[in-house]
């Protein structure tokens, strides 16, 4: 056997995978192109403040239904009443435009071991005084990028041993829209939709 046809076996070798890798991506490419995709979100509205109000009527405990700002809508309620801790919890949660996601925590009857273990891995860096209480500002001590839900945190002991925290990523004036909203609820001004 020559050397010129040994050159050419492996020159068309490296032709017919070169066809071969042409061909798969083509594929590749049609078959993306032409199968459907949904594009809508995957995340569903719920309807929070029938959730919230039906919590408290079966529960007893006064759940607070807040008004997110506009354009924002909730993706999740629950009150959960046998946790391992034994604190009793609402949480809900509020989506935003841009990827901004505020949620809540409800904590009736908490112990200081329940509040320790929240914010693990926080420190206090600031107070923010809304109309009739002082909120405890606590951020990660581990700076994410991107940030993480629970690495802002603001906490506010409303009564006895009741807890809300407000966490998320957000702008300061939305996380502030929510806690003007929370002051609201709980001295009784009615809000409007």
């Amino acid at each position: 056997m020559s050397d010129s046809a040994a050159r050419h076996r492996a020159r068309q070798t490296v032709i017919n995978l070169i066809l071969a890798l042409g061909a798969s991506i083509g594929l590749v490419v049609t078959l993306v192109l032409i199968v459907p995709r949904d594009d809508s979100s995957r995340i569903r509205e719920i309807d929070y403040t029938a959730i919230s109000q039906k919590a408290q009527e079966d529960s007893g405990f006064d759940v607070i239904t807040i008004t997110p700002p506009e354009n924002w809508w909730s993706n999740n309620a629950m009150l959960t009443t046998n946790n391992i801790d034994t604190v009793p919890v609402f949480k809900a949660g509020f989506v935003g435009s841009d990827i901004k996601y505020v949620g809540y925590t409800q904590a009736f009857n908490a112990n200081p071991t329940w509040l320790a273990l929240s914010l693990n891995g926080k420190v206090l860096t600031e107070q923010y005084s809304s109309k009739h209480y002082t909120w405890d500002v606590y951020e990660s001590v581990v700076e994410n990028n991107p940030k993480k839900t629970m690495d802002y945190i603001m906490v506010l002991n409303y009564k006895d041993q009741d807890y809300l925290l407000l966490y998320g990523v957000a702008d300061q004036a939305e996380f502030k829209s929510f806690v003007d909203s929370i002051d609201k609820e709980l001295n009784g001004v009615p809000q409007i939709d």
